[in-house]
């Protein structure tokens, strides 16, 4: 399960784990300052931002290639492009510095920052175990010919598989950086699985928008959705060779949380060439296939 959804609500699991740690830490400085010291909620929320500020400018120092040209983009934070830890040297050393300023805060101070920070570590390691622990699932789809094909069919070299819908805002926006994307990398294929639209408004949609995408498939129900365990979009999952998941992404992809995503194929024994039979030539940017 990647997010956890309430009815039309949806929240992926990571962000879930970085409330729940806040929270978490929020609860112990509170109990803590029961038995003598100070309150450090005011304290954590503001460690919380400083943390995710460090963490996302780390992210743009690292990936400045991509940012360079459009540097507006650095303030857009619907990527999800942060790195962890930058985020939690600057959440240490200002816990320190204001604990050093005020001494009735350090003892609730260092119960709340530790036991925020330990749940989120093991929190985030066990998702990502249990994330790289499933495998492609074998679900039906149909391509633009409407023929039924099965996901498993691709499975042989290094999958990008995208849920989207043209409805989706956020599809839209990261749609030209994956068709980029796949035209840059040959050694992957990239699956466009639409969710539950018609080929006609999916072909209508492509045409109007300029974009000429290889293998666009059509998940009539939202199945795969249900079977990976997201049912928000976009969503984009990275499978290895061997059909096992690497990654996955929730919402939008700009290029340069891309080229991190990608990075999961860049390790030894994960960036075998497709199959050969599973590889497609570039449709015109008036059709789909």
């Amino acid at each position: 399960m990647l997010t956890l959804t309430l009815g039309t609500f949806a929240i992926a699991l990571n962000h879930l784990l970085l409330i729940s740690a806040l929270a978490l830490a929020t609860f112990v400085g509170w109990r803590v300052a029961r038995h003598g010291g100070e309150n450090p909620e005011s304290v954590l929320f503001g460690l919380f931002l400083l943390g995710l500020l460090a963490a996302r400018m780390g992210f743009v120092a690292a990936y400045w290639s991509h940012y360079q040209d459009d540097p507006w983009q650095i303030v857009d934070l619907r990527d999800g492009g942060f790195i962890a830890w930058p985020g939690i040297i600057a959440l240490l050393v200002g816990a320190l510095l204001w604990a050093r300023r005020r001494p009735g805060l350090r003892r609730p101070l260092a119960f709340s920052v530790t036991g925020g920070l330990l749940f989120w570590l093991v929190g985030t390691m066990s998702l990502t175990i249990y994330e790289q622990g499933t495998r492609l699932p074998e679900i039906d789809l149909r391509n633009a010919e409407g023929e039924t094909v099965n996901l498993v069919d691709y499975q042989g070299g290094p999958l990008v598989i995208n849920l989207w819908a043209t409805w989706c805002p956020p599809c839209r926006r990261e749609m030209p950086v994956l068709e980029e994307a796949q035209k840059q990398r040959p050694d992957l294929t990239f699956l466009f699985v639409n969710q539950a639209e018609s080929m006609q408004s999916v072909s209508t949609f492509l045409a109007t928008q300029g974009l000429s995408l290889t293998n666009v498939l059509f998940d009539g129900s939202g199945r795969l959705g249900q079977a990976v365990g997201s049912m928000a979009l976009p969503t984009t999952l990275f499978y290895g060779a061997d059909g096992r998941l690497l990654g996955s992404h929730l919402g939008e992809l700009s290029k340069a949380s891309l080229a991190r995503a990608l990075e999961n194929f860049d390790t030894p024994g994960t960036t075998t060439a497709a199959h050969p039979a599973t590889r497609k030539l570039p449709c015109p940017a008036s059709t789909t296939c």
